[in-house]
């Protein structure tokens, strides 16, 4: 059911990006008791409640649902290198440029 991939997919990234769910709430702007029936009493959110969690992960709703196409774990990566992606999924978008630049950089000595 697509309820139990939504549950799944929030617990997931709280994991990977080391959230509480507190953190979370802060950061999604929802109330805790909100996302703590979502949670726990497996509740489904509508489409705002998502997008808030989305801006909360700083994701978007696709990167949310579409699995394939933006998985969070590649089975190709060692952790390690799955680590390093999820924190580059982090990064603003000036981050982004900062560090693909001293990447680059790097690679070029």
């Amino acid at each position: 059911m697509i309820e139990d991939k939504v549950y799944e997919r929030i617990e997931y990234l709280c994991k990977t990006k080391h959230y509480s769910m507190y953190r979370l709430a802060k950061e999604s702007e929802l109330p805790y008791s909100n996302l703590n029936n979502i949670i726990h009493r497996r509740t489904c959110p509508n489409i705002g409640t998502l997008a808030k969690l989305c801006k909360g992960f700083n994701i978007s709703l696709s990167e949310f649902f579409n699995f394939e196409l933006y998985p969070v774990i590649n089975d190709d990566l060692s952790q390690e290198e799955n680590e390093l992606v999820n924190q580059y999924r982090n990064l603003s978008k000036k981050k982004r440029v900062l560090l693909d630049a001293y990447i680059k950089g790097l690679s070029e000595s």
